[in-house]
Parts: C-alpha cells; sequence; structure tokens
C-alpha cells in the first residue's frame, strides 16, 4: 500500500469539506458562500449546456432554487485525487426538491455525480470545473414553475 503524507491526506480532506459547504450553501440559499467556493471564472456543466464565470452558475442554481421549497443535496461515494496545487473529486449527489405552495404535494430529484476540478488558492480550494452527470430523475419539474 502506497504511503501518503500528511499534506496530502489534509488537502483530500479539505476538498471533501468545501463539496459538503457547496451544498450546504444550496439548501441554505447562501450565494455568498458559494461564491466563496468558485472562482470568478469557474465554468460548469449542468446538464444545460456550458456556462462560464461564477455569476452565471449561481444564476442558473438560482433559477431552479429560488423556484422551490425546501431542498437536500446528499452527497456520498467521494473520491478526492490531489496533485499539488490541483485536485479532482468525483462524488454522487442526491438531490431532493420539494414544492410550494400550490405545488407543494411536488417532489423532483436526480441520482447523479459530481466531476469536478479543484485549485488550491492561498490557503483554501476552490471549485475550478463542475461536471453534473444526471443519470436518472425522478418527479416532476413542475417543482421548479415560476410562481
Amino acid at each position: 500500500m502506497p504511503t501518503v503524507d500528511t499534506s496530502t491526506l489534509l488537502a483530500e480532506r479539505d476538498v471533501a469539506r468545501q463539496l459538503v459547504r457547496f451544498a450546504r450553501a444550496m439548501d441554505e440559499r447562501d450565494w455568498a458562500t458559494l461564491r466563496e467556493i468558485l472562482f470568478d471564472d469557474a465554468t460548469a456543466d449542468l446538464g444545460t449546456g456550458t456556462l462560464s464565470g461564477s455569476d452565471a452558475l449561481i444564476a442558473l442554481i438560482r433559477r431552479y432554487l429560488d423556484a422551490c421549497g425546501p431542498t437536500q443535496h446528499l452527497l456520498g461515494s467521494i473520491l478526492v485525487d490531489v496533485d499539488g496545487d490541483e485536485a479532482t473529486s468525483r462524488a454522487y449527489v442526491r438531490d431532493v426538491h420539494l414544492g410550494v405552495g400550490d405545488r407543494a404535494h411536488l417532489t423532483f430529484s436526480t441520482l447523479s455525480d459530481y466531476h469536478d476540478r479543484w485549485e488550491r488558492d492561498g490557503d483554501r480550494w476552490r471549485l475550478r470545473h463542475r461536471t453534473k452527470h444526471n443519470r436518472a430523475q425522478l418527479g416532476s419539474m413542475e417543482v421548479f414553475a415560476r410562481r
């Protein structure tokens, strides 16, 4: 079994922690924390095409989350690989979205896999790129209908 130095283990932990912070920030609608985790020029493909810049990413996330009720983004089977000041991660995500108001009876969920690239920025890790691979969808997209 290969030996891993303490700094690599700490970096893996820090990246995993940023993954969790990002998921919780979405559920708490804490847009400032998302902005803190993302590079200004971060990119993503969340299933709707390529997005460029943290403003575009946050706007897309808000387009969905501002229209629904409570959400929960559960992460699991997290793998982090660190190479100096760069890292990649993969994490399963099961996101659940509940309807609100006259849509309170509706739910929407995905079974997905986040594939992320991270870079060290000073003493913290920030998200450079995210690809969300959707494996399945459950429920109704009506959860996100505008009021």
